[in-house]
């Protein structure tokens, strides 16, 4: 099937894609679609009618609904550590049975919420105080999924935080720590502990630095700690009560963990029911996942397009575009989704991949990213296909004015990348008198945009909890489909193992003393250099 899709590019790669609105007056029906909310635009790009029916085929020829199905039957589809993959089921709020080895996991996951929603409760409520009265400041420790997915939910909905402050600390790199715990007052603060096996080397730092800080004016500073984690012996010798340990199978994987435990902060800071709406968005998707047809399903259309601008036009990166303040950590989220997923060298036979994997994702907000990076986005020499995200509506009805002039922006990029500016175009404002002669001569050529720029659009009412969940979902979704039409496991990352080990090794040298052993003579002169300049 890539033959066929490498083929066909072969013939069209010189279209334009202006051309394809001017070829089909019904393009953009055809090349979009509406999942309740949500509006997908996938019509600025050069998928034609024949490359989207070859993707289609491309999808169904690896059986990408056999193995959803699978997934959501609790079959350890994770095949390199043999385990279940079932984030969905921490958002099924109905209740329906999810087997796991033969046994119902849905009474115990269901358990757990409601454990969260009446400790978040007693913490909103001033009902559990520190010893200095009620609760006034949350501090979230932890990195990677145990970090991105509650700190980017909190910040995208501020509007409807409600409750204490929440902060969160992630980098093992001290001035992290030191700057958020030192405007705290430690009488008055929670410290939630996020590692399932309460041995991640950077939240274990830091939790121990945030122990000793707490402990100089807390006399029972363990009080006031609460562990996310399955290791309950090691959240015993931290002292923390077992009342205020939340527990999580290995069935969840930690970029995909924010709807169970993870998302202790988030119930904190935002409320039971606001969490609730943000579960049932992310598992309006998942019905639509398990229900829709391929050509009008979502997550699968995202994917497709996604696969044919990496693997098949070769486009190695894709930049990521909210055009919404709140969704500023949404790139970044998103990098780890896809890249930590999909960023694997083997399939999963363990045969070296024939293709590139997954792309570099990144990105910023708009407005702000239009005066940083997109000249370019526009005019720089490697295409960078855009996913462009935006509500229709603010949170701000007296600033809508402000609403208008962001949307305005952000569909006129979407406009520009395709469109471009011929020197043809630059010539007739000479002619009408909008540029001077020697203006011309000096910028004429400099202010030529190539155009044929693709992009994507995806337009929603308002960001709210569900519609929040729901854009999570959708992303999710997309990577497993990406994945299985690559032929790898997206929920491992062996990859990250070795510098951690390293790492482990390379403290004793700065810590202990110890001898370094077995490393490049670059690294070795790195150590010497590093220690003579903390003399």
């Amino acid at each position: 099937m890539f033959d066929q899709l490498f083929q066909h590019l072969n013939q069209i790669k010189d279209r334009k894609i202006n051309s394809l609105f001017d070829q089909d007056k019904d393009r953009v029906s055809k090349f979009s679609i509406f999942q309740e909310d949500l509006y997908f635009d996938f019509s600025k790009t050069n998928i034609d009618e024949k490359a989207l029916k070859l993707l289609i085929n491309l999808a169904k020829s690896r059986r990408i609904f056999e193995a959803r199905d699978a997934m959501f039957r609790g079959e350890p589809i994770n095949s390199s550590e043999g385990r279940a993959v079932l984030h969905t089921a921490l958002r099924d709020l109905n209740g329906s049975p999810v087997y796991v080895d033969q046994t119902d996991v849905m009474p115990s996951i269901l358990q757990t919420l409601e454990k969260m929603m009446l400790f978040a409760e007693r913490i909103r409520s001033g009902q559990f105080t520190g010893q200095g009265g009620a609760i006034t400041d949350v501090v979230n420790i932890g990195i990677g999924g145990s970090d991105l997915g509650p700190s980017m939910v909190v910040e995208a909905l501020s509007p409807y935080h409600d409750g204490p402050n929440c902060h969160f600390i992630s980098n093992v790199d001290g001035a992290h720590i030191h700057d958020v715990l030192s405007k705290l007052n430690p009488e008055t603060t929670f410290i939630i502990i996020a590692s399932k096996t309460f041995t991640t080397s950077e939240t274990m730092r830091n939790a121990q630095t945030a122990y000793s800080w707490m402990s100089k004016k807390v006399d029972k500073a363990h009080l006031q700690f609460a562990a996310v984690s399955s290791a309950i012996q090691k959240t015993d010798e931290f002292g923390i009560s077992r009342d205020l340990v939340f527990g999580f199978e290995d069935w969840v994987g930690g970029r995909y963990s924010l709807w169970g435990p993870i998302g202790l902060s988030i119930i904190i800071a935002l409320g039971a029911n606001a969490f609730k709406l943000l579960l049932s968005g992310a598992h309006e998707i998942d019905t639509h996942f398990k229900t829709a047809d391929m050509q009008e399903n979502l997550p699968v259309i995202l994917a497709l397009v996604g696969i044919w601008h990496n693997q098949i036009c070769d486009y190695s990166t894709r930049t990521v575009l909210p055009y919404d303040q709140r969704l500023s950590k949404l790139p970044a989220y998103f990098q780890q989704l896809e890249m930590e997923s999909n960023g694997k060298g083997v399939d999963l036979d363990g045969s070296p991949l024939s293709f590139h994997s997954g792309p570099v994702v990144w990105g910023e907000p708009g407005t702000n990213g239009q005066h940083a990076f997109f000249q370019l986005l526009h005019q720089g020499t490697r295409i960078i296909p855009c996913e462009f995200l935006v509500a229709s509506e603010s949170h701000e009805a007296y600033l809508d004015h402000h609403h208008k002039s962001l949307l305005s922006n952000c569909f006129a990029q979407s406009e520009a990348l395709m469109r471009g500016r011929s020197f043809k175009e630059i010539s007739s404002m000479l002619s009408s008198g909008q540029m001077k002669q020697d203006e011309f001569e000096k910028q004429a050529k400099h202010r030529v945009f190539p155009g044929n720029r693709p992009s994507t659009t995806l337009l929603y009412p308002k960001l709210t909890p569900k519609i929040l969940g729901k854009i999570i979902a959708l992303y999710e979704h997309r990577v497993f489909v990406e994945g299985k039409i690559l032929g790898i496991n997206s929920f491992d990352q062996w990859g990250v193992e070795l510098g951690k080990e390293l790492a482990t090794d390379l403290e004793k040298v700065f810590i202990d003393g110890s001898e370094s052993k077995d490393l490049n003579s670059s690294t070795e002169n790195l150590i010497k250099i590093a220690k003579a300049m903390r003399q």
